[in-house]
């Protein structure tokens, strides 16, 4: 008989019990859809962390005070910490802030040909208005330079940017945000520019309106307002540090100009040789990776239930081929009578049990891919289908529905055709 009878035959076989093979079929099918679609959500997580953390590129970098925070689940590397590790960490990046003056000697002594900036965070509970308009309280409120923008990916959309004047004077002049401009002028965004609004009372010239950046994880980007850092230094008095951006011209410049600003930054502080650095550098494309790295576990919890559920399945469809065996014993003994090989009821045995596996792959990964992709549309990033899990998953069902068929084929193959014959 032709391999290709014997899977019609198998094919047949699997059709005649539509509830059994719909029950095996649905628990492999949980299992690749569980990991198909875990991975299929941070596929698209980490497309956003790209696009939302590595606006300057991979060229540049920032002076903070202490690192981002950026971290999902349980960090028991924190807690394992000792007093003494504590202490230091305590001392080495909590213990001081950057200043305006340190930001700004930085500036005038860093000599790398790179775009230099600086940057104040304000606050995040801003009320802006216009005439009768106003915004909720959570608009959010950055002080830059002339090239905050620039290294920051955002474009203006009307008017102009922040000049060296303003920076120098710390004049009541601001950019807005796209959903700011909104709010405040309906009849037209474009109108919001040389207008006068009002943020937490004080008022502001309106230099220009930012282009659209979208929301990150239902939180937007365009709810915000750009001033001056000397401007935020001299209304609002955050609280917070002074961060410095630096851009390079070139990629393979990057190390070069990180090495000649710590040593500039470590003399600005005033640090020994033998003195730990109490800032860090954060070039902009790792972020992106240490936000990617901690869904890591993600990853592991997915595989860990898809293969719990596999094996479980596995030994499901292995029982349901032992009581197939059982049923048709006196149909294998017929084959067997009538010139049939053990080896090819070996193989019908096991191709009905790859079959329903393969069943439970296809159904597991369309709905995984398809579950997944409704967190990319919350995220509002591209259809997403990870590849290298979709080929994994059909091999990993394979496997499964040989090493789960394999027993009750040999035992198929192995049965007396006289005795299946007589079997009642």
């Amino acid at each position: 008989m032709r391999f290709r009878d014997i899977f019609l035959l198998a094919f047949r076989t699997i059709r005649s019990n539509k509830l059994r093979t719909g029950l095996t079929v649905a628990i492999i099918a949980f299992g690749i859809m569980a990991l198909v679609g875990i991975v299929t959500a941070i596929t698209a997580m980490n497309q956003k962390f790209n696009e939302s953390f590595s606006t300057m590129g991979a060229n540049g970098f920032t002076i903070r005070y202490k690192e981002r925070n950026i971290r999902f689940g349980d960090n028991r590397e924190e807690l394992r910490l000792s007093k003494k590790g504590k202490r230091k960490a305590k001392k080495s990046s909590l213990g001081k802030m950057i200043t305006k003056d340190e930001a700004e000697q930085f500036i005038r002594r860093y000599n790398f040909p790179a775009t230099r900036s600086i940057s104040i965070f304000g606050n995040r509970t801003n009320i802006a208005s216009y005439k009768s308009r106003k915004t909720s309280p959570n608009v959010t409120m950055f002080g830059g330079d002339e090239n905050y923008l620039q290294l920051n990916g955002w474009t203006i959309r009307y008017g102009r940017n922040i000049n060296r004047m303003d920076v120098q004077t710390g004049r009541n002049v601001c950019i807005l945000g796209n959903d700011v401009a909104k709010k405040l002028f309906k009849e037209g965004v474009e109108r919001a520019v040389n207008s006068v609004i009002r943020v937490n009372s004080i008022p502001y010239r309106v230099l220009g309106v930012l282009e659209s950046r979208g929301s990150v994880f239902g939180m937007s980007r365009d709810n915000v307002i750009i001033t001056t850092y000397t401007n935020v230094d001299r209304n609002y008095s955050s609280g917070f540090s002074f961060v410095i951006g630096i851009m390079t011209p070139d990629l393979r410049q990057v190390n070069t100009a990180m090495g000649e600003a710590e040593g500039t930054f470590r003399a600005i502080r005033k640090l020994s040789t033998t003195e730990e650095s109490n800032f860090v550098l954060d070039r902009s494309d790792s972020i992106a990776e240490k936000a990617m790295n901690s869904l890591r576990f993600l990853t592991i919890s997915a595989t860990v239930i898809g293969l719990i559920t596999l094996i479980g399945a596995a030994i499901g469809l292995m029982n349901i081929m032992l009581v197939s065996v059982s049923e048709r014993t006196r149909e294998v003994g017929l084959i067997k009578a009538i010139g049939g090989k053990s080896r090819m009821v070996s193989r019908q045995f096991l191709l009905e049990a790859i079959i329903i596996s393969l069943l439970g792959a296809v159904f597991g990964i369309v709905l995984g891919v398809f579950v997944g992709n409704l967190f990319s549309l919350v995220l509002k990033t591209g259809f997403v289908v990870p590849w290298n899990w979709v080929f994994g998953g059909i091999i990993i069902c394979t496997i499964t529905g040989l090493l789960a068929g394999l027993y009750p084929a040999l035992k198929a193959g192995r049965l007396n055709p006289i005795e299946a014959l007589r079997y009642e």
